[in-house]
This record gives C-alpha cells, structure tokens and sequence, in this order.
C-alpha cells in the first residue's frame, strides 16, 4: 500500500527539529501499526512540497529512519516500511469502563499530597516580569559548550560511563574534580570515599535526614527555612525545634539543649540571605563539640558571593567531623539537572550511600561525565563569572527601584545571591498580593511558606532576579508598589 503524504501534518508549536518532527510522525505510524511492513513512503519530493519544507530535511529524516531500521531504501524505488521494524504490541488495547472502590484517601493518608509548595506557575516565561527563585536565564548559559560536552561524553571513549552501572558507586572522573577543584573553593579537603554524588540538594538533604535521624531525635533548622527541609524532616518522625534566625543567620545561643542534628545555610541563609559571622560559625561548632550534636550545613548559593568574598564553609572549620556539607549544581548550572553531592565522614557517607542505591543506584552516567567534562574544561568557572557580572547587575537595578519605590526590605543580603527577602506592610496578605499581581504580569513569592506555620507571618514576600531581563525589573518593582498602594493592609 502507498501511504499518501497527506496522512502527514506539522502540528505548530511542536517540540523537535522539522526533521526530528517528521521521524516521529512516521515511527509512531509504523509502531502504532497504521503504517505495516511493505507500506510505500511518499517520495522526499511529493512530501517535502505537502509539508512546505526541504527536501534534504526529509531525505535526512529518511535516512535516520533507515538506520534505525524503521524504513528500508528499495534502489530507484523509494522507501517502504521494513520488514523488521518494531512492531506494536500483541495485546490490543480494549477500553474497560473501570469503578473506583479503593478508599486512597484511607490507604496512604494522604502524607505527601497534602504537602505545601510555593506557588509557581509552569507557564513563568509567560509573564513579563517573573521575580520567581530558582530559574535558569537561558541567555548566560553556554549551549554550545554544554551541548559538546554531552556529545563527548556519548563517544566510543566514554560508552561505558554512559552505559555500565556503577551501581552504588558515582563516576569517578566527576568525584575526583569536586574533590580537587570545587571543595578546596569552600576551603574543605576530603577523600573521594566521603563524597557522594546526590540528585540535587534536596536529595541530599533527604538523605543526610534519613541517616541521622529517628523518632527519639530532635532536629532544629532555622525560621524561616527552605520549605522542603520541614517536609523532609517530617517524613522522619523526629522531634523538630525552629529557631528564629536574625541579621547574621542562625544564633547559636538560641538552640535549646538536647538538639541532635541542627540543619543550617550559613553561607546565604535561606530565605534572608543573611551570611553567618565567622564568630558564629566557631561558637556553633564549639557548642556542637560540647554537647555532642551534628550540623547539616546546606551551601546554598555559595557560588553568587560577588558583593564580598564568601567565607569559608563551616566544613572546612570542622575538626571532629561534626559537619556533613551539602552541595548542589542545580542552581549554578540549571534547575533541571538536579545533580548535588554530600560531603562527610568515611562512615557517614557509606550509610547515605547504602540508602542511595536502595532507591535510585546512582544519578545517571550520562549526566555525570558531561558535568565532568563541563567542569574540568572550564566552562563552568567561565559561567559562573557571566552569572556574576550579570547577577550583579541586575541586583544594582533592583536595589535602585525597591529605594525609589520606597519597598522594605527585610533581609540583608550582604554577599550577593539571587534574591531579595521583603516586607509588605503590616496587615498585608502577600499570598493575595502575589494573585492581584498575576494580573499585571508579576509574578512573586509569598513567605508564608518559609515560617514554622505556628507563627507564620503573612507580609514577607521573596524578589529573585535570576530569571528577569535587567530592563524590566524597574518596571516590575513599579508594579509592585502599586499593587501595595491600592491593596492596603488586609489581614487574611
């Protein structure tokens, strides 16, 4: 049979290359069985002039379908459907009409869905001004450089990192660069056996919780807090304590007695930014030597200290192993590769480890050695100075409009970051500011989140600049102010 080319269609707005489109319209064909073996393609030139393409773009798509032996090339002929192509499956597919009689609600308690997340929109790039947290600018990563160093790590040299299982191991090229290049930054040397390579900070942040943590313990972590470590630590059943933090972070005086692991961003405090004095830091390790307690210490954007030069990480002043050390190239890099590490002692690592492997092996080796080629080739030292510059940039444009607008902050943020902590009026709901202000194109992060909800306060609110042009944040800062001055106090 002669498929017609008008069974084929661009759908606008599709994901791929024209050519990759056209290779997916005809491999669904045939595995869906539409198309069977034997069945005649339309030729390159009839299908090209239906679709309002090239011919070479579907010549090319052709090919690849010949190697991956969807089609066979028949000399002058044509191309026809193989005969060996991947079938559909033998099981046809039948519609039952299905009734729900599981009580889910019942059965799993409903313990993760009922979860609170900050409130972020899928469509972001959408709005103008997107003072959202956590989102990469396209326009400051390096594609072509990541995009080589992921075809290097797909040759013949590295097949078996992309393909062997390391099973509770990480790849080693990647360990050895984190342990002789990145660690040494934050003034902290360690072995390779007392690294282990996470799926992001949260991860770690999970294990490092799972590890060291029972119903009989007590964990305190700051208030506010990154919203993902209350949860984490609910999901241990432990005993948790939230201390208040202030301009210089977490106060050591102010952890009650009994603590057994303290949780902490002492470089940028999440979400104040607020950095911890080095006296700080001393007397916290000084007072977990005296009353036998551990530090998790997440180093949260250590990376975008370009006001001041970042001090060293509380790992690197631990001299009894007290300290496991979380780190993360989810923000420097992009959200989406949600690849971190954990640092800590031999035995400690050998735990979060065995517990690794029990839920995921290991991240994937693909990403890894392309991370490692990234690093090692400096593409990475390279971004994170246009990060910087940029960064620095539109924070100098940002803290020019919350003055001229007359918006509070209420954060320091003395070394840098990516954020502004705020302080709506008292009275003011955020959570329904940042709603009116979706209207406008603005989008915010309301702060209730962030506070232990016994004392959650209604008014904070969080301004990032990573993702927004340096041009618009003047505008978007305006908009803000006027949505406060129209709102007014309102309490929820």
């Amino acid at each position: 049979m002669a498929i017609s080319a008008e069974t084929f269609f661009l759908v606008p707005g599709a994901l791929g290359t024209l050519q990759q489109q056209i290779q997916q319209m005809v491999s669904e064909g045939i595995v869906t069985g539409r198309f069977r073996p034997g069945d005649k393609l339309p030729s390159s030139r009839k299908l090209a002039g239906h679709l309002g393409v090239s011919r070479i773009t579907v010549t090319l798509a052709y090919t690849e379908l010949v190697a991956g032996d969807y089609l066979a090339a028949r000399g002058r002929s044509g191309y026809y459907v193989s005969d060996s192509a991947p079938q559909q499956t033998a099981f046809p597919q039948v519609h039952i009409p299905r009734r729900e009689t599981v009580d889910w609600a019942r059965v799993t308690g409903n313990r993760h869905s009922t979860q609170l997340f900050l409130p972020r929109p899928t469509d972001w790039r959408s709005y103008p001004y997107p003072f959202i947290y956590g989102q990469a600018d396209a326009t400051l990563f390096d594609h072509q450089n990541w995009r080589q160093c992921a075809l290097r790590a797909l040759g013949k040299r590295d097949f078996e990192a992309l393909t062997a299982d390391y099973y509770e191991q990480d790849d080693p090229m990647l360990i050895e660069y984190i342990a002789r290049a990145i660690l040494p930054r934050r003034g902290i040397s360690a072995r390779p056996q007392e690294i282990l390579l996470t799926m992001g900070a949260q991860n770690a942040l999970w294990l490092s919780a799972q590890v060291l943590l029972t119903p009989r313990r007590t964990a305190a972590m700051e208030n506010p807090c990154f919203p993902g470590l209350r949860t984490i630590l609910g999901q241990t059943n432990c005993r948790t304590v939230s201390v208040d933090v202030d301009d210089g972070g977490l106060p050591p005086e102010a952890l009650p007695e009994g603590v057994d692991v303290v949780f902490t961003t002492a470089s940028h405090h999440c979400p104040t930014n607020a950095t911890m004095p080095m006296a700080r830091r001393i007397a916290l390790l000084q007072r977990a030597a005296r009353e036998d307690f551990l530090i998790v210490e997440d180093d949260y954007e250590f990376e975008m200290s370009f006001l001041k030069a970042s001090s060293p990480a509380l790992k690197s002043l631990d001299e009894e192993g007290r300290v496991v050390y979380v780190g993360s190239f989810s923000k420097s890099l992009f959200p989406g590769l949600r690849l971190g590490y954990l640092v800590g002692s031999e035995d400690f690592i050998r735990e979060a480890r065995a517990l690794r492997a029990a839920v995921l092996r290991h991240p994937p080796g693909h990403i890894q050695r392309t991370v490692a080629y990234f690093l090692s080739l400096g593409h990475y030292d390279a971004l994170l100075n246009r990060m910087a510059q940029a960064y620095k940039r539109r924070r100098m444009a940002m803290d020019d409009a919350i003055r001229a607008e007359g918006l509070t902050l209420a954060g320091p943020g003395g070394f840098g970051g990516s954020s502004f902590w705020m302080k709506a009026p008292e009275g003011v709901d955020t959570t329904m500011l940042a709603q009116a202000l979706r209207r406008d194109g603005v989008l915010i992060e309301p702060g209730r989140l962030f506070f232990d909800p016994a004392s959650a306060p209604a008014n904070t609110y969080r301004l990032a600049y990573s993702s927004i042009p340096h041009g618009r944040i003047g505008e978007g800062i305006a908009l803000i102010a006027k949505a406060l001055a129209e709102t007014g106090p309102r309490v929820p």
